[in-house]
């Protein structure tokens, strides 16, 4: 085979039209080979070529006769000296960690670790067996594709709804996705999933990792798998698990397909991306790709003993984003996926881990800094886990201008709330409002706050309201994994049960946070399947289950049906009130030509909150008074919207609570849009009077808004029966 020099960027394997240029970065490394496979199986090692051309640490070749298609991965050579941080292994066949498809899965044997396992000396001693039968291979892909007039949505940050999913396990039991693509990208891009989304109102999807990831040894032999998928291997591939009509590159542009059916629907496509671990664990790991290829330079070593792996992720390494072939990895996959493959933004897994500079959580660290004055990434959506696992990780409020975050604050405080504890009351206005206290101080604005209340990581909605403690069994670890969410409803029943009132309450709460989430300001974000009663059996912790236990049930009986309209409604309500998704925070000052303050905080007598009032720990309900612009604000076509005063009422007691409502100017009257109460059958008055008593149920939420007159024709809002 002919080979020439070739050129050292970009790195990966590249096809021009007329041949295939192959690049890889080893800072450490005193050899490289490219590996050519071919066979049914992929697994007859066709050529092996010594790349003699180095340029700035980057090794590299041209094979003129290689076309897209072809399966290669790579053998690097060095010294193998783990105390020394270098792990070099030719034995070891190697991912390209910019392949941008990756066929096969990984089987598993004790070749593929770089050491000898059982052997006494651990990962000191060396392993001289062949890995390339049990290893994936890479693949060349040609990046043609035809996207026509694709457009992005753009959608504003405080006009968007974000809708948390997994690709396959979302259509794997829908009855009207064709078989064949069921729980791949294809099966997400059907005309049902999308008339599905369209009709509940998100305006993104925010997608579970996609990036090709390793299902972990331990759990396969366990006839597990890692469903998630936060076990990164490969930043440009989009995982082969999820394709349906072939993994030699035709993935790639399924999942391009993927993303432009949504899009021109108006629906953005954000990505869950792990980029502070790979798959390759801790030292006692495999050897896949950046092990292999520069220990040392991807990973960030223990200084004193560079044997072991600095482990702020739970995951057995952290990626080492202080050096700079590491953070270019990281740049380069985040434009890939813009430029190339045209996603709309970014969910950042353990984001604290990337701003580690040396020890400490560096607010301003290289990786942010570089993100601000990027021209590509710093124009898409930016989203934080604002947290890791290592000392002062937990850094909810603290990411800088440009990046929203997970609010984790927020989820907590309205789960206490809900539940009935004391002391709630203070922290759950700022939650409400968009969480002022943690981003208004920054420069940054309401939608800063990603709220959620259930995520994938935890219970679903319904089990959140129906199990006081995790059944984690199925997962074979003694239910020791996951956290506590121990909830203690005083329902007296815990799991599935008959009981209409338990069934009743449980129903009632799920309505509660739905109508919190979406009534709040700031950006909701919606777990897949909650807002059809979804239930994982109360496992906290799915991460290995793919199966039943993960999998969205399609199957809607009344209740869920039921649920499923409320959250539609709720979301419309979200949609039409531009209140509702404020661009700056309130101030508790009156609004322009109007003795009316912008927010005002009413106590169930209907006066004003006072500072009593906020510090008494047994107040559990509070009424919002948020005051529309009467200029409003100008829809995507240019149209004025008018924008509503709205009156949201809580009550978390265990008891009703007559609310006197606000008063205004005379023959307006506040009409009842929406509760969560339900369940008794009684039909309810639409219209009150300012001063008038609203009995707000126990353990309820009611939603009003000003504006109707008596006589005057009815709103298209509409009370949704339980």
């Amino acid at each position: 085979m002919k080979v020439w020099p070739g050129h050292p960027y970009p790195l990966g394997a590249t096809w021009d039209g007329a041949g295939v240029n192959f690049s890889l970065f080893s800072e450490n490394a005193t050899g490289v080979e490219l590996c050519l496979f071919d066979g049914l199986d992929g697994n007859q090692e066709v050529a092996r070529i010594r790349m003699t051309e180095q340029t700035d640490q980057v090794w590299h070749a041209y094979l003129p006769e290689a076309r897209p298609g072809q399966l290669y991965g790579f053998r690097v050579h060095g010294p193998y000296a783990p105390q020394e941080g270098h792990r070099f292994n030719p034995a070891k066949l190697l991912l390209d960690p910019y392949a941008k498809a990756i066929a096969g899965r990984i089987r598993w044997g004790d070749s593929i670790f770089g050491y000898t396992v059982g052997h006494p000396d651990a990962d000191l001693s060396r392993d001289e067996r062949d890995s390339a039968s049990g290893l994936p291979k890479c693949v060349v892909v040609d990046p043609a594709f035809s996207w026509g007039v694709d457009t992005r949505p753009r959608t504003p940050w405080h006009r968007t709804l974000i809708y948390e999913l997994h690709v396959k396990g979302f259509t794997m039991r829908h009855p009207e996705v064709p078989d064949d693509l069921r729980g791949t990208y294809g099966g997400l891009a059907c005309p049902p999933v999308i008339e599905y989304l369209l009709a509940l109102g998100v305006t993104a999807v925010e997608l579970m990792p996609v990036h090709q990831f390793v299902a972990d040894r331990q759990l396969v032999e366990r006839g597990l798998t890692n469903y998630w998928g936060y076990n990164s291997v490969g930043f440009f591939a989009p995982d082969a698990r999820y394709a349906s009509g072939g993994v030699l590159g035709q993935q790639v542009a399924e999942c391009k397909t993927m993303i432009k059916t949504l899009h021109r629907e108006g629906i953005e496509v954000i990505l869950d991306v792990v980029y502070n671990h790979t798959g390759e664990g801790s030292h006692l790991g495999p050897t896949l790709c950046f092990r292999g290829i520069d220990n040392a330079a991807y990973y960030r070593l223990v200084p004193d003993d560079r044997r072991y792996y600095m482990d702020y992720t739970g995951c057995g390494n952290t990626l080492d984003l202080t050096h700079p072939r590491t953070l270019q990895l990281i740049m380069d996959s985040l434009r890939y996926w813009v430029l190339e493959m045209h996603v709309d933004g970014f969910r950042f897994d353990l984001a604290s881990a990337l701003a580690r500079e040396l020890h400490d959580v560096d607010r301003l660290g290289a990786f942010f800094d570089i993100i601000h004055q990027d021209p590509v990434i710093s124009q898409v959506k930016l989203i934080a886990e604002p947290w890791d696992l290592g000392e002062g990780g937990y850094q909810v409020g603290n990411f800088p201008v440009l990046w929203a975050e997970w609010n984790g604050e927020y989820r907590d405080t309205v789960r206490r709330f809900w539940r009935g504890d004391e002391g709630q009351l203070s922290t759950l206005a700022y939650r409400l409002t968009g969480s002022s206290d943690l981003y208004g101080q920054s420069g940054r604005r309401p939608h800063a706050s990603i709220n959620f209340v259930t995520a994938h990581d935890g219970f679903t909605l319904r089990d959140l309201v129906s199990y006081d403690a995790k059944h984690n069994e199925a997962n074979g670890e003694e239910n020791r994994d996951g956290h506590n969410e121990n909830l203690s409803w005083n329902c007296g029943v815990e799991g599935p049960t008959d009981d209409p009132a338990v069934l009743a309450l449980r129903a009632r709460q799920q309505r509660n946070f739905l109508a919190t989430l979406i009534l709040s300001q700031g950006v909701p974000m919606l777990l897949a399947g909650d807002e059809i009663g979804r239930t994982q059996q109360g496992n906290n912790n799915a991460y290995c289950q793919d199966n039943e236990i993960s999998w969205v049930d399609w199957q809607l009986d009344r209740p869920r049906r039921d649920l499923l309209e409320f959250t539609r409604q709720l979301i419309r309500l979200f949609h039409r009130h531009p209140v509702l998704r404020r661009r700056q925070f309130f101030q508790g000052r009156q609004i322009r030509g109007s003795e009316v303050k912008d927010l005002s905080w009413i106590r169930p007598d209907g006066k004003e909150m006072t500072e009593e009032d906020w510090n008494n720990p047994s107040a559990r309900c509070l009424g919002l008074r948020l005051a529309g612009d009467a200029i409003g604000e100008v829809d995507e076509r240019g149209n004025r919207v008018t924008d509503d005063t709205l009156l949201v009422l809580v009550n978390a007691h265990h008891e009703p609570v007559s609310f006197v409502l606000p008063a205004h100017r005379r023959g307006v009257r506040w009409e009842l849009v929406l509760e969560t109460r339900g369940g008794t059958g009684r039909r309810r008055q639409r219209l009150f009077r300012g001063g008038q008593p609203y009995d707000l149920e126990a353990r309820s939420l009611a939603l009003l808004r000003l504006g109707a007159r008596e006589g005057g024709p009815a709103r298209e809002d509409r009370t949704v029966p339980a």
